[in-house]
Protein backbone atom coordinates (compact mmCIF):
# COMPACT_ATOMS: atom_id res chain seq x y z
CA UNK A 1 0.00 0.00 0.00
CA UNK A 2 1.41 3.37 -0.94
CA UNK A 3 1.90 5.72 1.99
CA UNK A 4 3.16 8.98 0.52
CA UNK A 5 3.96 11.49 3.27
CA UNK A 6 1.27 14.11 3.82
CA UNK A 7 1.03 16.93 6.32
CA UNK A 8 -2.19 15.52 7.74
CA UNK A 9 -2.28 11.75 8.15
CA UNK A 10 -6.00 11.89 9.00
CA UNK A 11 -6.93 13.56 5.70
CA UNK A 12 -9.07 11.32 3.50
CA UNK A 13 -7.07 10.03 0.53
CA UNK A 14 -8.38 8.37 -2.60
CA UNK A 15 -7.48 4.69 -2.69
CA UNK A 16 -8.08 1.63 -4.86
CA UNK A 17 -8.43 -2.01 -3.85
CA UNK A 18 -8.47 -5.06 -6.12
CA UNK A 19 -10.48 -8.22 -5.48
CA UNK A 20 -9.14 -10.89 -7.81
CA UNK A 21 -11.65 -13.72 -8.15
CA UNK A 22 -10.58 -17.16 -9.32
CA UNK A 23 -12.57 -20.28 -10.29
CA UNK A 24 -15.87 -18.43 -10.01
CA UNK A 25 -17.77 -21.30 -11.65
CA UNK A 26 -16.47 -24.01 -9.32
CA UNK A 27 -15.05 -23.04 -5.93
CA UNK A 28 -14.50 -19.25 -6.00
CA UNK A 29 -11.43 -17.91 -4.23
CA UNK A 30 -9.90 -14.47 -3.72
CA UNK A 31 -6.30 -13.28 -3.55
CA UNK A 32 -5.34 -11.90 -0.13
CA UNK A 33 -2.30 -11.24 2.04
CA UNK A 34 -1.53 -10.26 5.61
CA UNK A 35 -0.44 -6.76 6.63
CA UNK A 36 2.53 -6.44 8.95
CA UNK A 37 2.24 -6.23 12.73
CA UNK A 38 3.79 -2.74 12.71
CA UNK A 39 1.61 -1.33 9.94
CA UNK A 40 -0.13 1.92 10.90
CA UNK A 41 -3.30 0.88 9.07
CA UNK A 42 -5.00 -2.45 9.81
CA UNK A 43 -1.98 -4.29 11.32
CA UNK A 44 -2.02 -8.11 11.09
CA UNK A 45 -5.25 -8.12 9.09
CA UNK A 46 -5.75 -10.18 5.92
CA UNK A 47 -6.68 -7.78 3.13
CA UNK A 48 -6.99 -7.45 -0.63
CA UNK A 49 -4.12 -5.74 -2.45
CA UNK A 50 -4.61 -2.01 -2.65
CA UNK A 51 -3.46 1.41 -1.55
CA UNK A 52 -3.60 5.16 -1.98
CA UNK A 53 -3.66 6.91 -5.32
CA UNK A 54 -0.35 8.60 -6.20
CA UNK A 55 -0.22 11.83 -8.21
CA UNK A 56 1.65 9.99 -10.96
CA UNK A 57 -1.24 7.56 -11.48
CA UNK A 58 -3.15 10.29 -13.32
CA UNK A 59 -0.55 10.27 -16.13
CA UNK A 60 -0.44 6.58 -17.01
CA UNK A 61 -1.37 5.38 -20.53
CA UNK A 62 -3.69 2.38 -20.85
CA UNK A 63 -3.79 -0.43 -23.36
CA UNK A 64 -7.56 -0.29 -22.83
CA UNK A 65 -9.53 2.17 -20.63
CA UNK A 66 -12.22 1.52 -18.06
CA UNK A 67 -15.67 0.68 -19.35
CA UNK A 68 -17.92 3.77 -19.68
CA UNK A 69 -20.27 2.44 -16.97
CA UNK A 70 -17.43 1.87 -14.53
CA UNK A 71 -15.96 5.32 -15.19
CA UNK A 72 -19.39 6.91 -14.80
CA UNK A 73 -19.97 5.36 -11.40
CA UNK A 74 -16.48 6.22 -10.17
CA UNK A 75 -17.14 9.88 -10.94
CA UNK A 76 -20.67 9.96 -9.55
CA UNK A 77 -19.63 12.79 -7.22
CA UNK A 78 -16.05 13.42 -8.36
CA UNK A 79 -14.20 15.02 -11.28
CA UNK A 80 -14.28 12.93 -14.46
CA UNK A 81 -10.47 12.62 -14.50
CA UNK A 82 -10.51 10.81 -11.14
CA UNK A 83 -11.56 7.51 -12.71
CA UNK A 84 -8.37 6.81 -14.73
CA UNK A 85 -6.18 7.60 -11.72
CA UNK A 86 -8.14 5.17 -9.54
CA UNK A 87 -7.88 2.45 -12.17
CA UNK A 88 -4.15 3.03 -12.54
CA UNK A 89 -3.65 2.90 -8.77
CA UNK A 90 -5.53 -0.42 -8.62
CA UNK A 91 -3.30 -1.95 -11.29
CA UNK A 92 -0.11 -0.54 -9.75
CA UNK A 93 -0.94 -1.72 -6.23
CA UNK A 94 -1.87 -5.17 -7.53
CA UNK A 95 1.54 -5.37 -9.22
CA UNK A 96 3.50 -4.00 -6.26
CA UNK A 97 1.87 -6.13 -3.58
CA UNK A 98 1.37 -9.42 -5.45
CA UNK A 99 3.52 -9.33 -8.59
CA UNK A 100 0.42 -9.94 -10.70
CA UNK A 101 0.09 -8.10 -14.00
CA UNK A 102 -3.15 -6.68 -15.35
CA UNK A 103 -1.89 -5.45 -18.69
CA UNK A 104 -1.33 -6.09 -22.36
CA UNK A 105 1.93 -6.13 -24.33
CA UNK A 106 2.76 -2.62 -25.44
CA UNK A 107 5.34 0.13 -25.58
CA UNK A 108 5.21 3.21 -23.37
CA UNK A 109 5.45 6.29 -25.57
CA UNK A 110 7.08 8.30 -22.77
CA UNK A 111 9.22 7.61 -19.74
CA UNK A 112 7.04 5.77 -17.19
CA UNK A 113 6.04 7.90 -14.20
CA UNK A 114 7.63 7.32 -10.82
CA UNK A 115 6.41 4.06 -9.33
CA UNK A 116 5.65 2.53 -12.73
CA UNK A 117 9.18 1.74 -13.90
CA UNK A 118 9.15 -1.93 -12.89
CA UNK A 119 5.70 -2.56 -14.33
CA UNK A 120 6.72 -0.97 -17.64
CA UNK A 121 9.99 -2.91 -17.79
CA UNK A 122 7.97 -6.09 -18.29
CA UNK A 123 6.76 -4.79 -21.66
CA UNK A 124 3.13 -4.21 -20.65
CA UNK A 125 0.73 -1.31 -20.66
CA UNK A 126 -1.91 -1.36 -17.89
CA UNK A 127 -5.29 -2.71 -18.98
CA UNK A 128 -8.23 -1.15 -17.13
CA UNK A 129 -11.01 -2.73 -19.19
CA UNK A 130 -11.50 -5.86 -17.01
CA UNK A 131 -11.88 -3.85 -13.77
CA UNK A 132 -15.43 -3.81 -12.40
CA UNK A 133 -16.26 -1.19 -9.76
CA UNK A 134 -18.29 -3.01 -7.07
CA UNK A 135 -17.94 -1.18 -3.74
CA UNK A 136 -16.90 2.13 -2.16
CA UNK A 137 -16.14 2.86 1.49
CA UNK A 138 -14.72 5.75 3.49
CA UNK A 139 -12.70 4.91 6.59
CA UNK A 140 -14.50 6.00 9.78
CA UNK A 141 -13.23 9.05 11.73
CA UNK A 142 -10.67 8.46 14.46
CA UNK A 143 -8.49 6.01 12.54
CA UNK A 144 -4.74 6.68 12.05
CA UNK A 145 -5.29 6.68 8.28
CA UNK A 146 -8.47 7.51 6.35
CA UNK A 147 -9.19 6.47 2.77
CA UNK A 148 -11.97 6.88 0.26
CA UNK A 149 -11.51 3.39 -1.16
CA UNK A 150 -12.97 2.07 -4.40
CA UNK A 151 -13.05 -1.71 -4.68
CA UNK A 152 -12.60 -3.30 -8.10
CA UNK A 153 -13.54 -6.88 -8.94
CA UNK A 154 -11.27 -8.67 -11.41
CA UNK A 155 -11.40 -12.17 -12.87
CA UNK A 156 -8.08 -14.00 -12.54
CA UNK A 157 -8.38 -15.13 -16.18
CA UNK A 158 -7.75 -11.51 -17.20
CA UNK A 159 -4.29 -11.47 -15.59
CA UNK A 160 -1.33 -11.62 -17.94
CA UNK A 161 0.82 -13.23 -15.25
CA UNK A 162 0.80 -16.68 -13.64
CA UNK A 163 -1.73 -16.36 -10.78
CA UNK A 164 0.36 -18.67 -8.59
CA UNK A 165 3.64 -16.78 -9.06
CA UNK A 166 4.23 -14.14 -6.38
CA UNK A 167 7.98 -13.90 -6.89
CA UNK A 168 7.81 -10.27 -8.08
CA UNK A 169 5.75 -9.11 -5.10
CA UNK A 170 7.06 -6.56 -2.62
CA UNK A 171 7.10 -7.36 1.09
CA UNK A 172 4.07 -5.19 1.90
CA UNK A 173 1.80 -8.23 2.23
CA UNK A 174 2.87 -11.54 3.76
CA UNK A 175 1.32 -14.97 3.25
CA UNK A 176 -0.09 -14.17 -0.19
CA UNK A 177 -2.57 -16.88 -1.09
CA UNK A 178 -5.82 -17.76 -2.79
CA UNK A 179 -8.52 -18.22 -0.16
CA UNK A 180 -11.82 -19.85 -1.03
CA UNK A 181 -14.93 -17.83 -0.24
CA UNK A 182 -16.26 -20.62 1.96
CA UNK A 183 -13.14 -20.45 4.18
CA UNK A 184 -12.19 -16.77 4.13
CA UNK A 185 -14.19 -15.78 7.21
CA UNK A 186 -11.89 -17.96 9.29
CA UNK A 187 -9.12 -15.38 8.73
CA UNK A 188 -8.54 -12.15 10.67
CA UNK A 189 -10.39 -9.65 8.45
CA UNK A 190 -11.24 -5.96 8.79
CA UNK A 191 -14.94 -5.27 9.18
CA UNK A 192 -15.24 -3.57 5.81
CA UNK A 193 -13.54 -6.51 4.10
CA UNK A 194 -16.22 -8.81 5.51
CA UNK A 195 -18.91 -6.51 4.12
CA UNK A 196 -17.26 -6.43 0.69
CA UNK A 197 -16.83 -10.21 0.67
CA UNK A 198 -20.59 -10.62 1.13
CA UNK A 199 -21.08 -8.56 -2.04
CA UNK A 200 -18.44 -10.59 -3.89
CA UNK A 201 -19.99 -13.90 -2.83
CA UNK A 202 -23.38 -12.72 -4.07
CA UNK A 203 -21.86 -11.81 -7.45
CA UNK A 204 -19.42 -14.71 -7.87
CA UNK A 205 -21.64 -16.52 -10.36
CA UNK A 206 -22.63 -13.38 -12.27
CA UNK A 207 -19.90 -11.58 -14.26
CA UNK A 208 -22.16 -8.72 -15.37
CA UNK A 209 -21.83 -5.31 -13.68
CA UNK A 210 -24.05 -4.79 -10.61
CA UNK A 211 -27.22 -2.73 -10.96
CA UNK A 212 -25.66 -0.19 -8.55
CA UNK A 213 -22.56 0.13 -6.39
CA UNK A 214 -22.85 0.09 -2.57
CA UNK A 215 -21.24 3.10 -0.88
CA UNK A 216 -20.48 2.89 2.86
CA UNK A 217 -19.89 6.55 3.72
CA UNK A 218 -18.53 7.44 7.15
CA UNK A 219 -18.68 11.17 7.84
CA UNK A 220 -17.92 12.97 11.07
CA UNK A 221 -21.63 13.28 11.80
CA UNK A 222 -23.05 9.93 10.64
CA UNK A 223 -22.56 6.71 8.70
CA UNK A 224 -24.64 6.19 5.58
CA UNK A 225 -25.14 3.23 3.27
CA UNK A 226 -25.81 4.62 -0.19
CA UNK A 227 -26.00 3.38 -3.78
CA UNK A 228 -24.06 4.74 -6.77
CA UNK A 229 -25.71 4.51 -10.19
CA UNK A 230 -23.40 6.75 -12.18
CA UNK A 231 -23.91 9.69 -14.46
CA UNK A 232 -26.18 9.25 -17.52
CA UNK A 233 -24.26 7.58 -20.33
CA UNK A 234 -24.29 9.10 -23.82
CA UNK A 235 -26.42 7.34 -26.43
Amino acid sequence: MSDTTTTDKTAIRDAATVIVLRDRDHRPSVLMGQRGAKAAFMPNKFVFPGGAVDAEDAHVPFAKPLSPLCASRLTDDAPIDRAPALAAAAIRELWEETGQVLGQPGTWGTTPPKGWEDFASGGHLPNAAPLQFVFRAITPPGRPRRFDARFFLLDADDLTSDPDDFSAASDELAHLQWISLDEVRGFDLPFITEVVLAEVAARAADPTPPASVPFFRNDDEESLFLRLYGRPLPD
